[in-house]
């Protein structure tokens, strides 16, 4: 099992006037943060300001990619060609890509979010897509997903760090339980979940059971109503067990 473990967020998901989670007080308990892109949050001043902080923070950048869906914040799966998902990947991540070049940083990772990423899961098809949208934006930004895309990565040559969740729930199946509103959790227990999934390889399931799952990075969702305490906590608890947090960049490999 890992000895060092990156800890992402979903940030910077405001846009006009209207302002989701508190980005300022999530990151630094974080070492990458997934930005974004207009598509199902965010905004391009909103992009600006959230690279800022992460730069601050010294906290790898990101692009978190969805379908165009900001009604839907991104969480439902819509109709798409293989092309489409490839270019809606492309063209979201090069806008954080820019803002992140332009305050003198760079792009580290790629994370799709809700919809976007269940559909490349469940498709091998669109699971390409997303690997030649991110071998075109070089050869070290890393796909941050979870490992059943891990052997696809392998054959595109793209880097690959597989992610898994504490702040959301798997089913009997292993699939994810998504949420279109953020319960509280107990920050206590999600400290606990993340050093037995680290530790063990192992999450409970809603149905009772233990979900065997082998990840490299945890990700705290920052629209959750009390996200910096989960992810101080999550932190708290990893370095209590002598697991080192560190960034994608310091972490991923070619998936084999």
């Amino acid at each position: 099992m890992p000895t060092k473990v990156d800890l992402n967020a979903d940030m910077g998901e405001s846009y006009g006037r209207w302002t989701l989670g508190d980005d300022e007080a999530l990151m630094p308990h974080l070492t990458s943060a997934n930005i974004a892109c207009g598509f199902h949050g965010g905004d391009p001043h909103v992009m600006r300001r959230t690279v800022a902080l992460a730069l601050d923070h010294g906290v790898g950048i990101g692009a978190h990619v969805a379908f165009p869906d900001l009604i839907g914040f991104g969480r439902r799966r819509l109709a798409a060609t293989a092309d489409e998902i490839e270019d809606y990947i492309l063209y979201q991540a090069g806008a954080v890509k820019a803002f992140a070049e332009a305050a003198g940083g760079r792009l580290q990772h790629v994370k799709p979010n809700g919809g976007l990423s269940t559909s490349i899961v469940a498709s091998p098809e669109y699971a390409r897509a997303a690997a030649r949208a991110l071998a075109s934006l070089g050869p070290d930004v890393i796909l941050l997903m979870p490992p059943a895309v891990a052997a696809t990565a392998a054959d595109a040559g793209v880097p690959f760090v597989p992610e898994g969740y504490v702040d959301l729930d798997y089913d009997g199946a292993g699939k994810l339980v998504l949420e279109r509103t953020k319960q509280v959790r107990d920050p206590h227990e999600m400290g606990e979940k993340a050093v037995r999934l680290v530790r063990e390889g192992r999450v409970r399931t809603v149905d009772g059971g233990d979900l065997e799952l082998e990840v490299e990075s945890i990700c705290v969702h920052g629209d959750a109503p009390n996200a910096p305490e989960i992810a101080r906590a999550i932190r708290d608890a990893l370095e209590r067990a002598d697991i080192e947090l560190a960034p994608l960049a310091d972490l991923h490999t070619i998936a084999r």
